[in-house]
């Protein structure tokens, strides 16, 4: 790393640093005119709506704008640069056009790497926080968010293992009840073991279901024998936090905690599986898309053109707005179609890297 490289690195980092603030103050702005009367009506103060808001809302966004910051940065400083001859300067001194893109992969793999934990570890913690605030105060007034008209958004039905399936009525994740509970155990696709009750209950302190007024059924060779309990309590490898449909809930979770989910449920034999996939592949395809704009950005900007930045600009928000359809569609095929999700996250990148390719060829160096 010469004087040229740190020169070159020091431009982006600061230029990227600034995009990202001047865009957070925009969101800012922009959200707090949206959700103006859902801050009022929930009665918090400014202080506590930005620590129980704010500070989740301010990382989400980074993290979804996180390539765009990157690009835009990348276009605006080195269109300066091409503006002021500075591009035509560096060839001319005898440096290639591959060594002039050293510092620029430099920077993409620095900022690369900052998204890749923040993706892993931070923005889902600031997800937690951003969620916890739109379910308790705005989405609860929101008739779209509150489940179908049957009452029927905190009714259960999954495999709790190998051979147990169990269905739930109604379950309060507040109070830890629920009604209307059977479980079933089966062996060879045959029913051996059921039991049902009108209420069931979690105990924490002993880490124990407990069914009131439970029947129990036994299924066997020498026949069929029924008993009724008072109180049964018996162990099951599903707790109260489980039973319950959170759409924020791929956004909220680590990525070990996000793989062991996803791991567990297919054990289980949920579907739907596709959208959790796809968001645990795109926390490494995304930092990936960060270094591919940055050359793309670099390789589009470096071009000294009659248009200036203002034509670099144009054509820069035109790839980025390709880049984020792409994806979009992508994913839509994942979630509701038969494209692998694996497929789906790295689609993009495999599209625009071949559109890199074709640019930096046709850059005169």
């Amino acid at each position: 790393m010469g004087k040229l490289d740190w020169y070159i690195l020091k431009k982006l980092l600061v230029t990227f640093f600034f995009c990202m603030l001047l865009f957070t103050v925009v969101a800012v702005a922009v959200d707090s005119s949206e959700k103006a009367d859902d801050f009022v009506k929930s009665g918090l103060s400014s202080s506590e709506i930005i620590t129980r808001y704010y500070f989740g809302f301010v990382p989400h966004i980074w993290g979804l704008l996180f390539p765009l910051f990157v690009f835009i940065a990348v276009i605006f400083f080195t269109s300066k640069m091409a503006v002021k001859s500075e591009i035509i300067a560096i060839l001319a001194s005898g440096t290639s056009y591959q060594r002039m893109l050293r510092p620029y992969m430099v920077g993409g793999f620095i900022l690369a790497g900052i998204l890749w934990l923040g993706n892993r570890y931070l923005i889902p913690k600031a997800n937690e926080i951003r969620s916890d605030f739109q379910s308790n105060y705005v989405d609860k007034d929101d008739p779209t968010k509150q489940g179908n008209r049957f009452g029927c958004d905190r009714c259960f039905y999954q495999r709790v293992d190998s051979n147990t399936y169990i269905g739930i009525n109604s379950f309060d994740t507040a109070t830890k009840t629920g009604a209307k509970f059977f479980m079933e155990k089966t062996h060879d696709n045959k029913v051996y073991y059921n039991v049902r009750s009108n209420n069931l209950r979690w105990d924490a302190d002993s880490s124990e279901w407990v069914l009131l007024r439970a029947l129990e059924r036994f299924v066997d060779s020498l026949g069929e024998r029924t008993t009724l309990h008072d109180t049964l309590r018996f162990k099951l490898a599903l707790r109260p936090d489980e039973l319950t449909n959170d759409e924020y809930l791929k956004d909220k979770l680590s990525t070990p905690e996000l793989k062991e989910f996803i791991a567990r449920e297919e054990l289980r034999g949920r579907e739907g599986l596709s959208a959790l996939r796809v968001e645990q592949y795109r926390r490494t395809a995304t930092p990936a898309a960060v270094l591919l704009l940055t050359i793309i950005g670099a390789v589009i900007a470096s071009r000294k053109t009659r248009g200036g930045s203002g034509m670099h600009l144009a054509l820069g928000i035109i790839i980025a707005a390709l880049f984020i359809l792409s994806d979009r569609f992508s994913t839509v095929f994942a979630t509701k179609g038969n494209l692998h999700p694996l497929v789906a996250a790295w689609l993009p990148n495999l599209v625009f890297s071949l559109v890199a390719w074709r640019l930096y060829r046709k850059t005169p160096k």
